[in-house]
């Protein structure tokens, strides 16, 4: 007995066609259907492979790529070959830049850098040179000078200069102070005779900025100038051994000791501080007897012996005004012996003595306030 077929139309089964039981399957394409959006690349990816390729700052480059890849993976972007590629390139690069250093080639080449932008930034006139400014100008920012001969007209004489304490910048209030005290206290190593000093001439100076110091400028240039500050000079005004003879330096060495003391004298008169300048009428007693023994020592030329012992019987003479003056208890006593000592003092001695070497004959002006400056300025560079 067999089971009925069930109801409905009656016939075989079809059989199975060359794509299997279950029919024709759908073509897969490897990309996708046309019209669709791609994945997008990762940003990340790029900017690895981009810093792997420069090599200019290979450890974010490392840590890019680093972090590109398991971003990839979790959004199905595009971009882990450039974020791989990304990662080597930048550890190549990692281990060369520690070879430059190791090595001292990067320290070489900083060097190197900063002497290059020092020779920009940083204005050098030696000593004993002379040179124009671009604006014909000592005051204010000089950018470039141009040297020129000293026996022309010039806006400038180097007569120091002065290195600066390293460190961080000082502030230009301090360079400026700095400059101030140096610049007056080398000016008599190099101009040692007062009296060839123009009237208008003054000390100037050029000076680091806070941008040159960057590139290691330490210098102060100490610089004589006119007191107009467009004036010009004419000539150099270099008064030292380079310029003077054996007899004229012994004679300004001489004259050294006396106007150190003639400088500290004291601001108050007599009447107003006594024992101030009873002491200083002391130092100026001793002064005069050095640079009148001095004067005696030294074997002058034929023309010039009388003139100079002339001179050292005046400068004793003085001594002894000054002796009295220094032991006096009246301030008006004290006033006749210093009026009276002081009448020697670059007299007419000291102008036939100067006249006989050969020096300057016109008496400087002489402004006694304390040494630390006149009308000069600096020049920031």
């Amino acid at each position: 007995m067999s089971t009925p077929p069930p109801p409905g139309p009656q016939g075989p089964y079809p059989a199975p066609g060359p794509y299997g039981p279950y029919g024709p399957q759908p073509y897969q394409q490897p990309w996708p259907p046309y019209g669709a959006q791609r994945p997008s690349v990762n940003g990340l990816a790029i900017a690895a492979l981009v810093l792997g390729i420069l090599c200019f700052v290979p450890a974010l480059g490392l840590i890019l790529g680093l972090v590109a890849l398991p971003q990839i993976r979790r959004t199905g972007q595009r971009g882990r070959g450039m974020a791989v590629a990304g990662a080597v390139l930048s550890s190549v690069g990692i281990a060369l830049w520690a070879l430059f250093f190791v090595t001292g080639t990067a320290s070489d080449a900083w060097e190197g850098f900063k002497e290059a932008a020092k020779d920009d930034m940083v204005l050098r006139v030696d000593k004993g040179k002379c040179f124009d400014t671009t604006t014909g100008s000592l005051e204010g920012i000089a950018y470039d000078v141009d040297e020129v001969p000293c026996s022309g007209e010039h806006d400038g004489e180097v007569f120091a200069t002065v290195t600066v304490p390293g460190g961080t910048y000082p502030g230009d209030s301090r360079v400026t102070d700095l400059a101030d005290d140096r610049c007056y206290e080398l000016q008599d190593d190099y101009v040692m005779d007062a009296w060839a000093l123009p009237e208008d001439v003054d000390v100037y100076y050029l000076t680091p900025t806070r941008e040159s110091w960057r590139v290691g400028d330490r210098e102060i240039t100490c610089v004589l100038g006119n007191t107009d500050p467009k004036g010009t000079l004419t000539g150099s005004l270099r008064t030292d051994g380079t310029t003077l003879d054996a007899d004229q330096l012994a004679y300004l060495k001489s004259v050294a000791a006396l106007d150190e003391v003639l400088l500290e004298e004291p601001e108050e008169y007599p009447d107003e501080d006594l024992p101030a300048n009873t002491d200083w009428a002391r130092d100026m007693e001793g002064a005069l007897d050095e640079q009148a023994a001095a004067l005696r020592e030294h074997a002058w030329p034929a023309g010039a012996k009388a003139p100079l012992e002339a001179l050292a019987d005046e400068l004793e003479a003085s001594a002894d005004d000054f002796g009295e003056a220094a032991a006096s208890t009246d301030p008006d006593v004290f006033f006749d012996h210093y009026d009276h000592g002081y009448g020697f003092v670059d007299g007419g001695a000291t102008i036939d003595a100067r006249e006989a070497l050969d020096l300057s004959t016109t008496p400087p002006a002489y402004d006694y306030d304390d040494g630390d400056g006149g009308e000069g300025g600096g020049l920031d560079v």
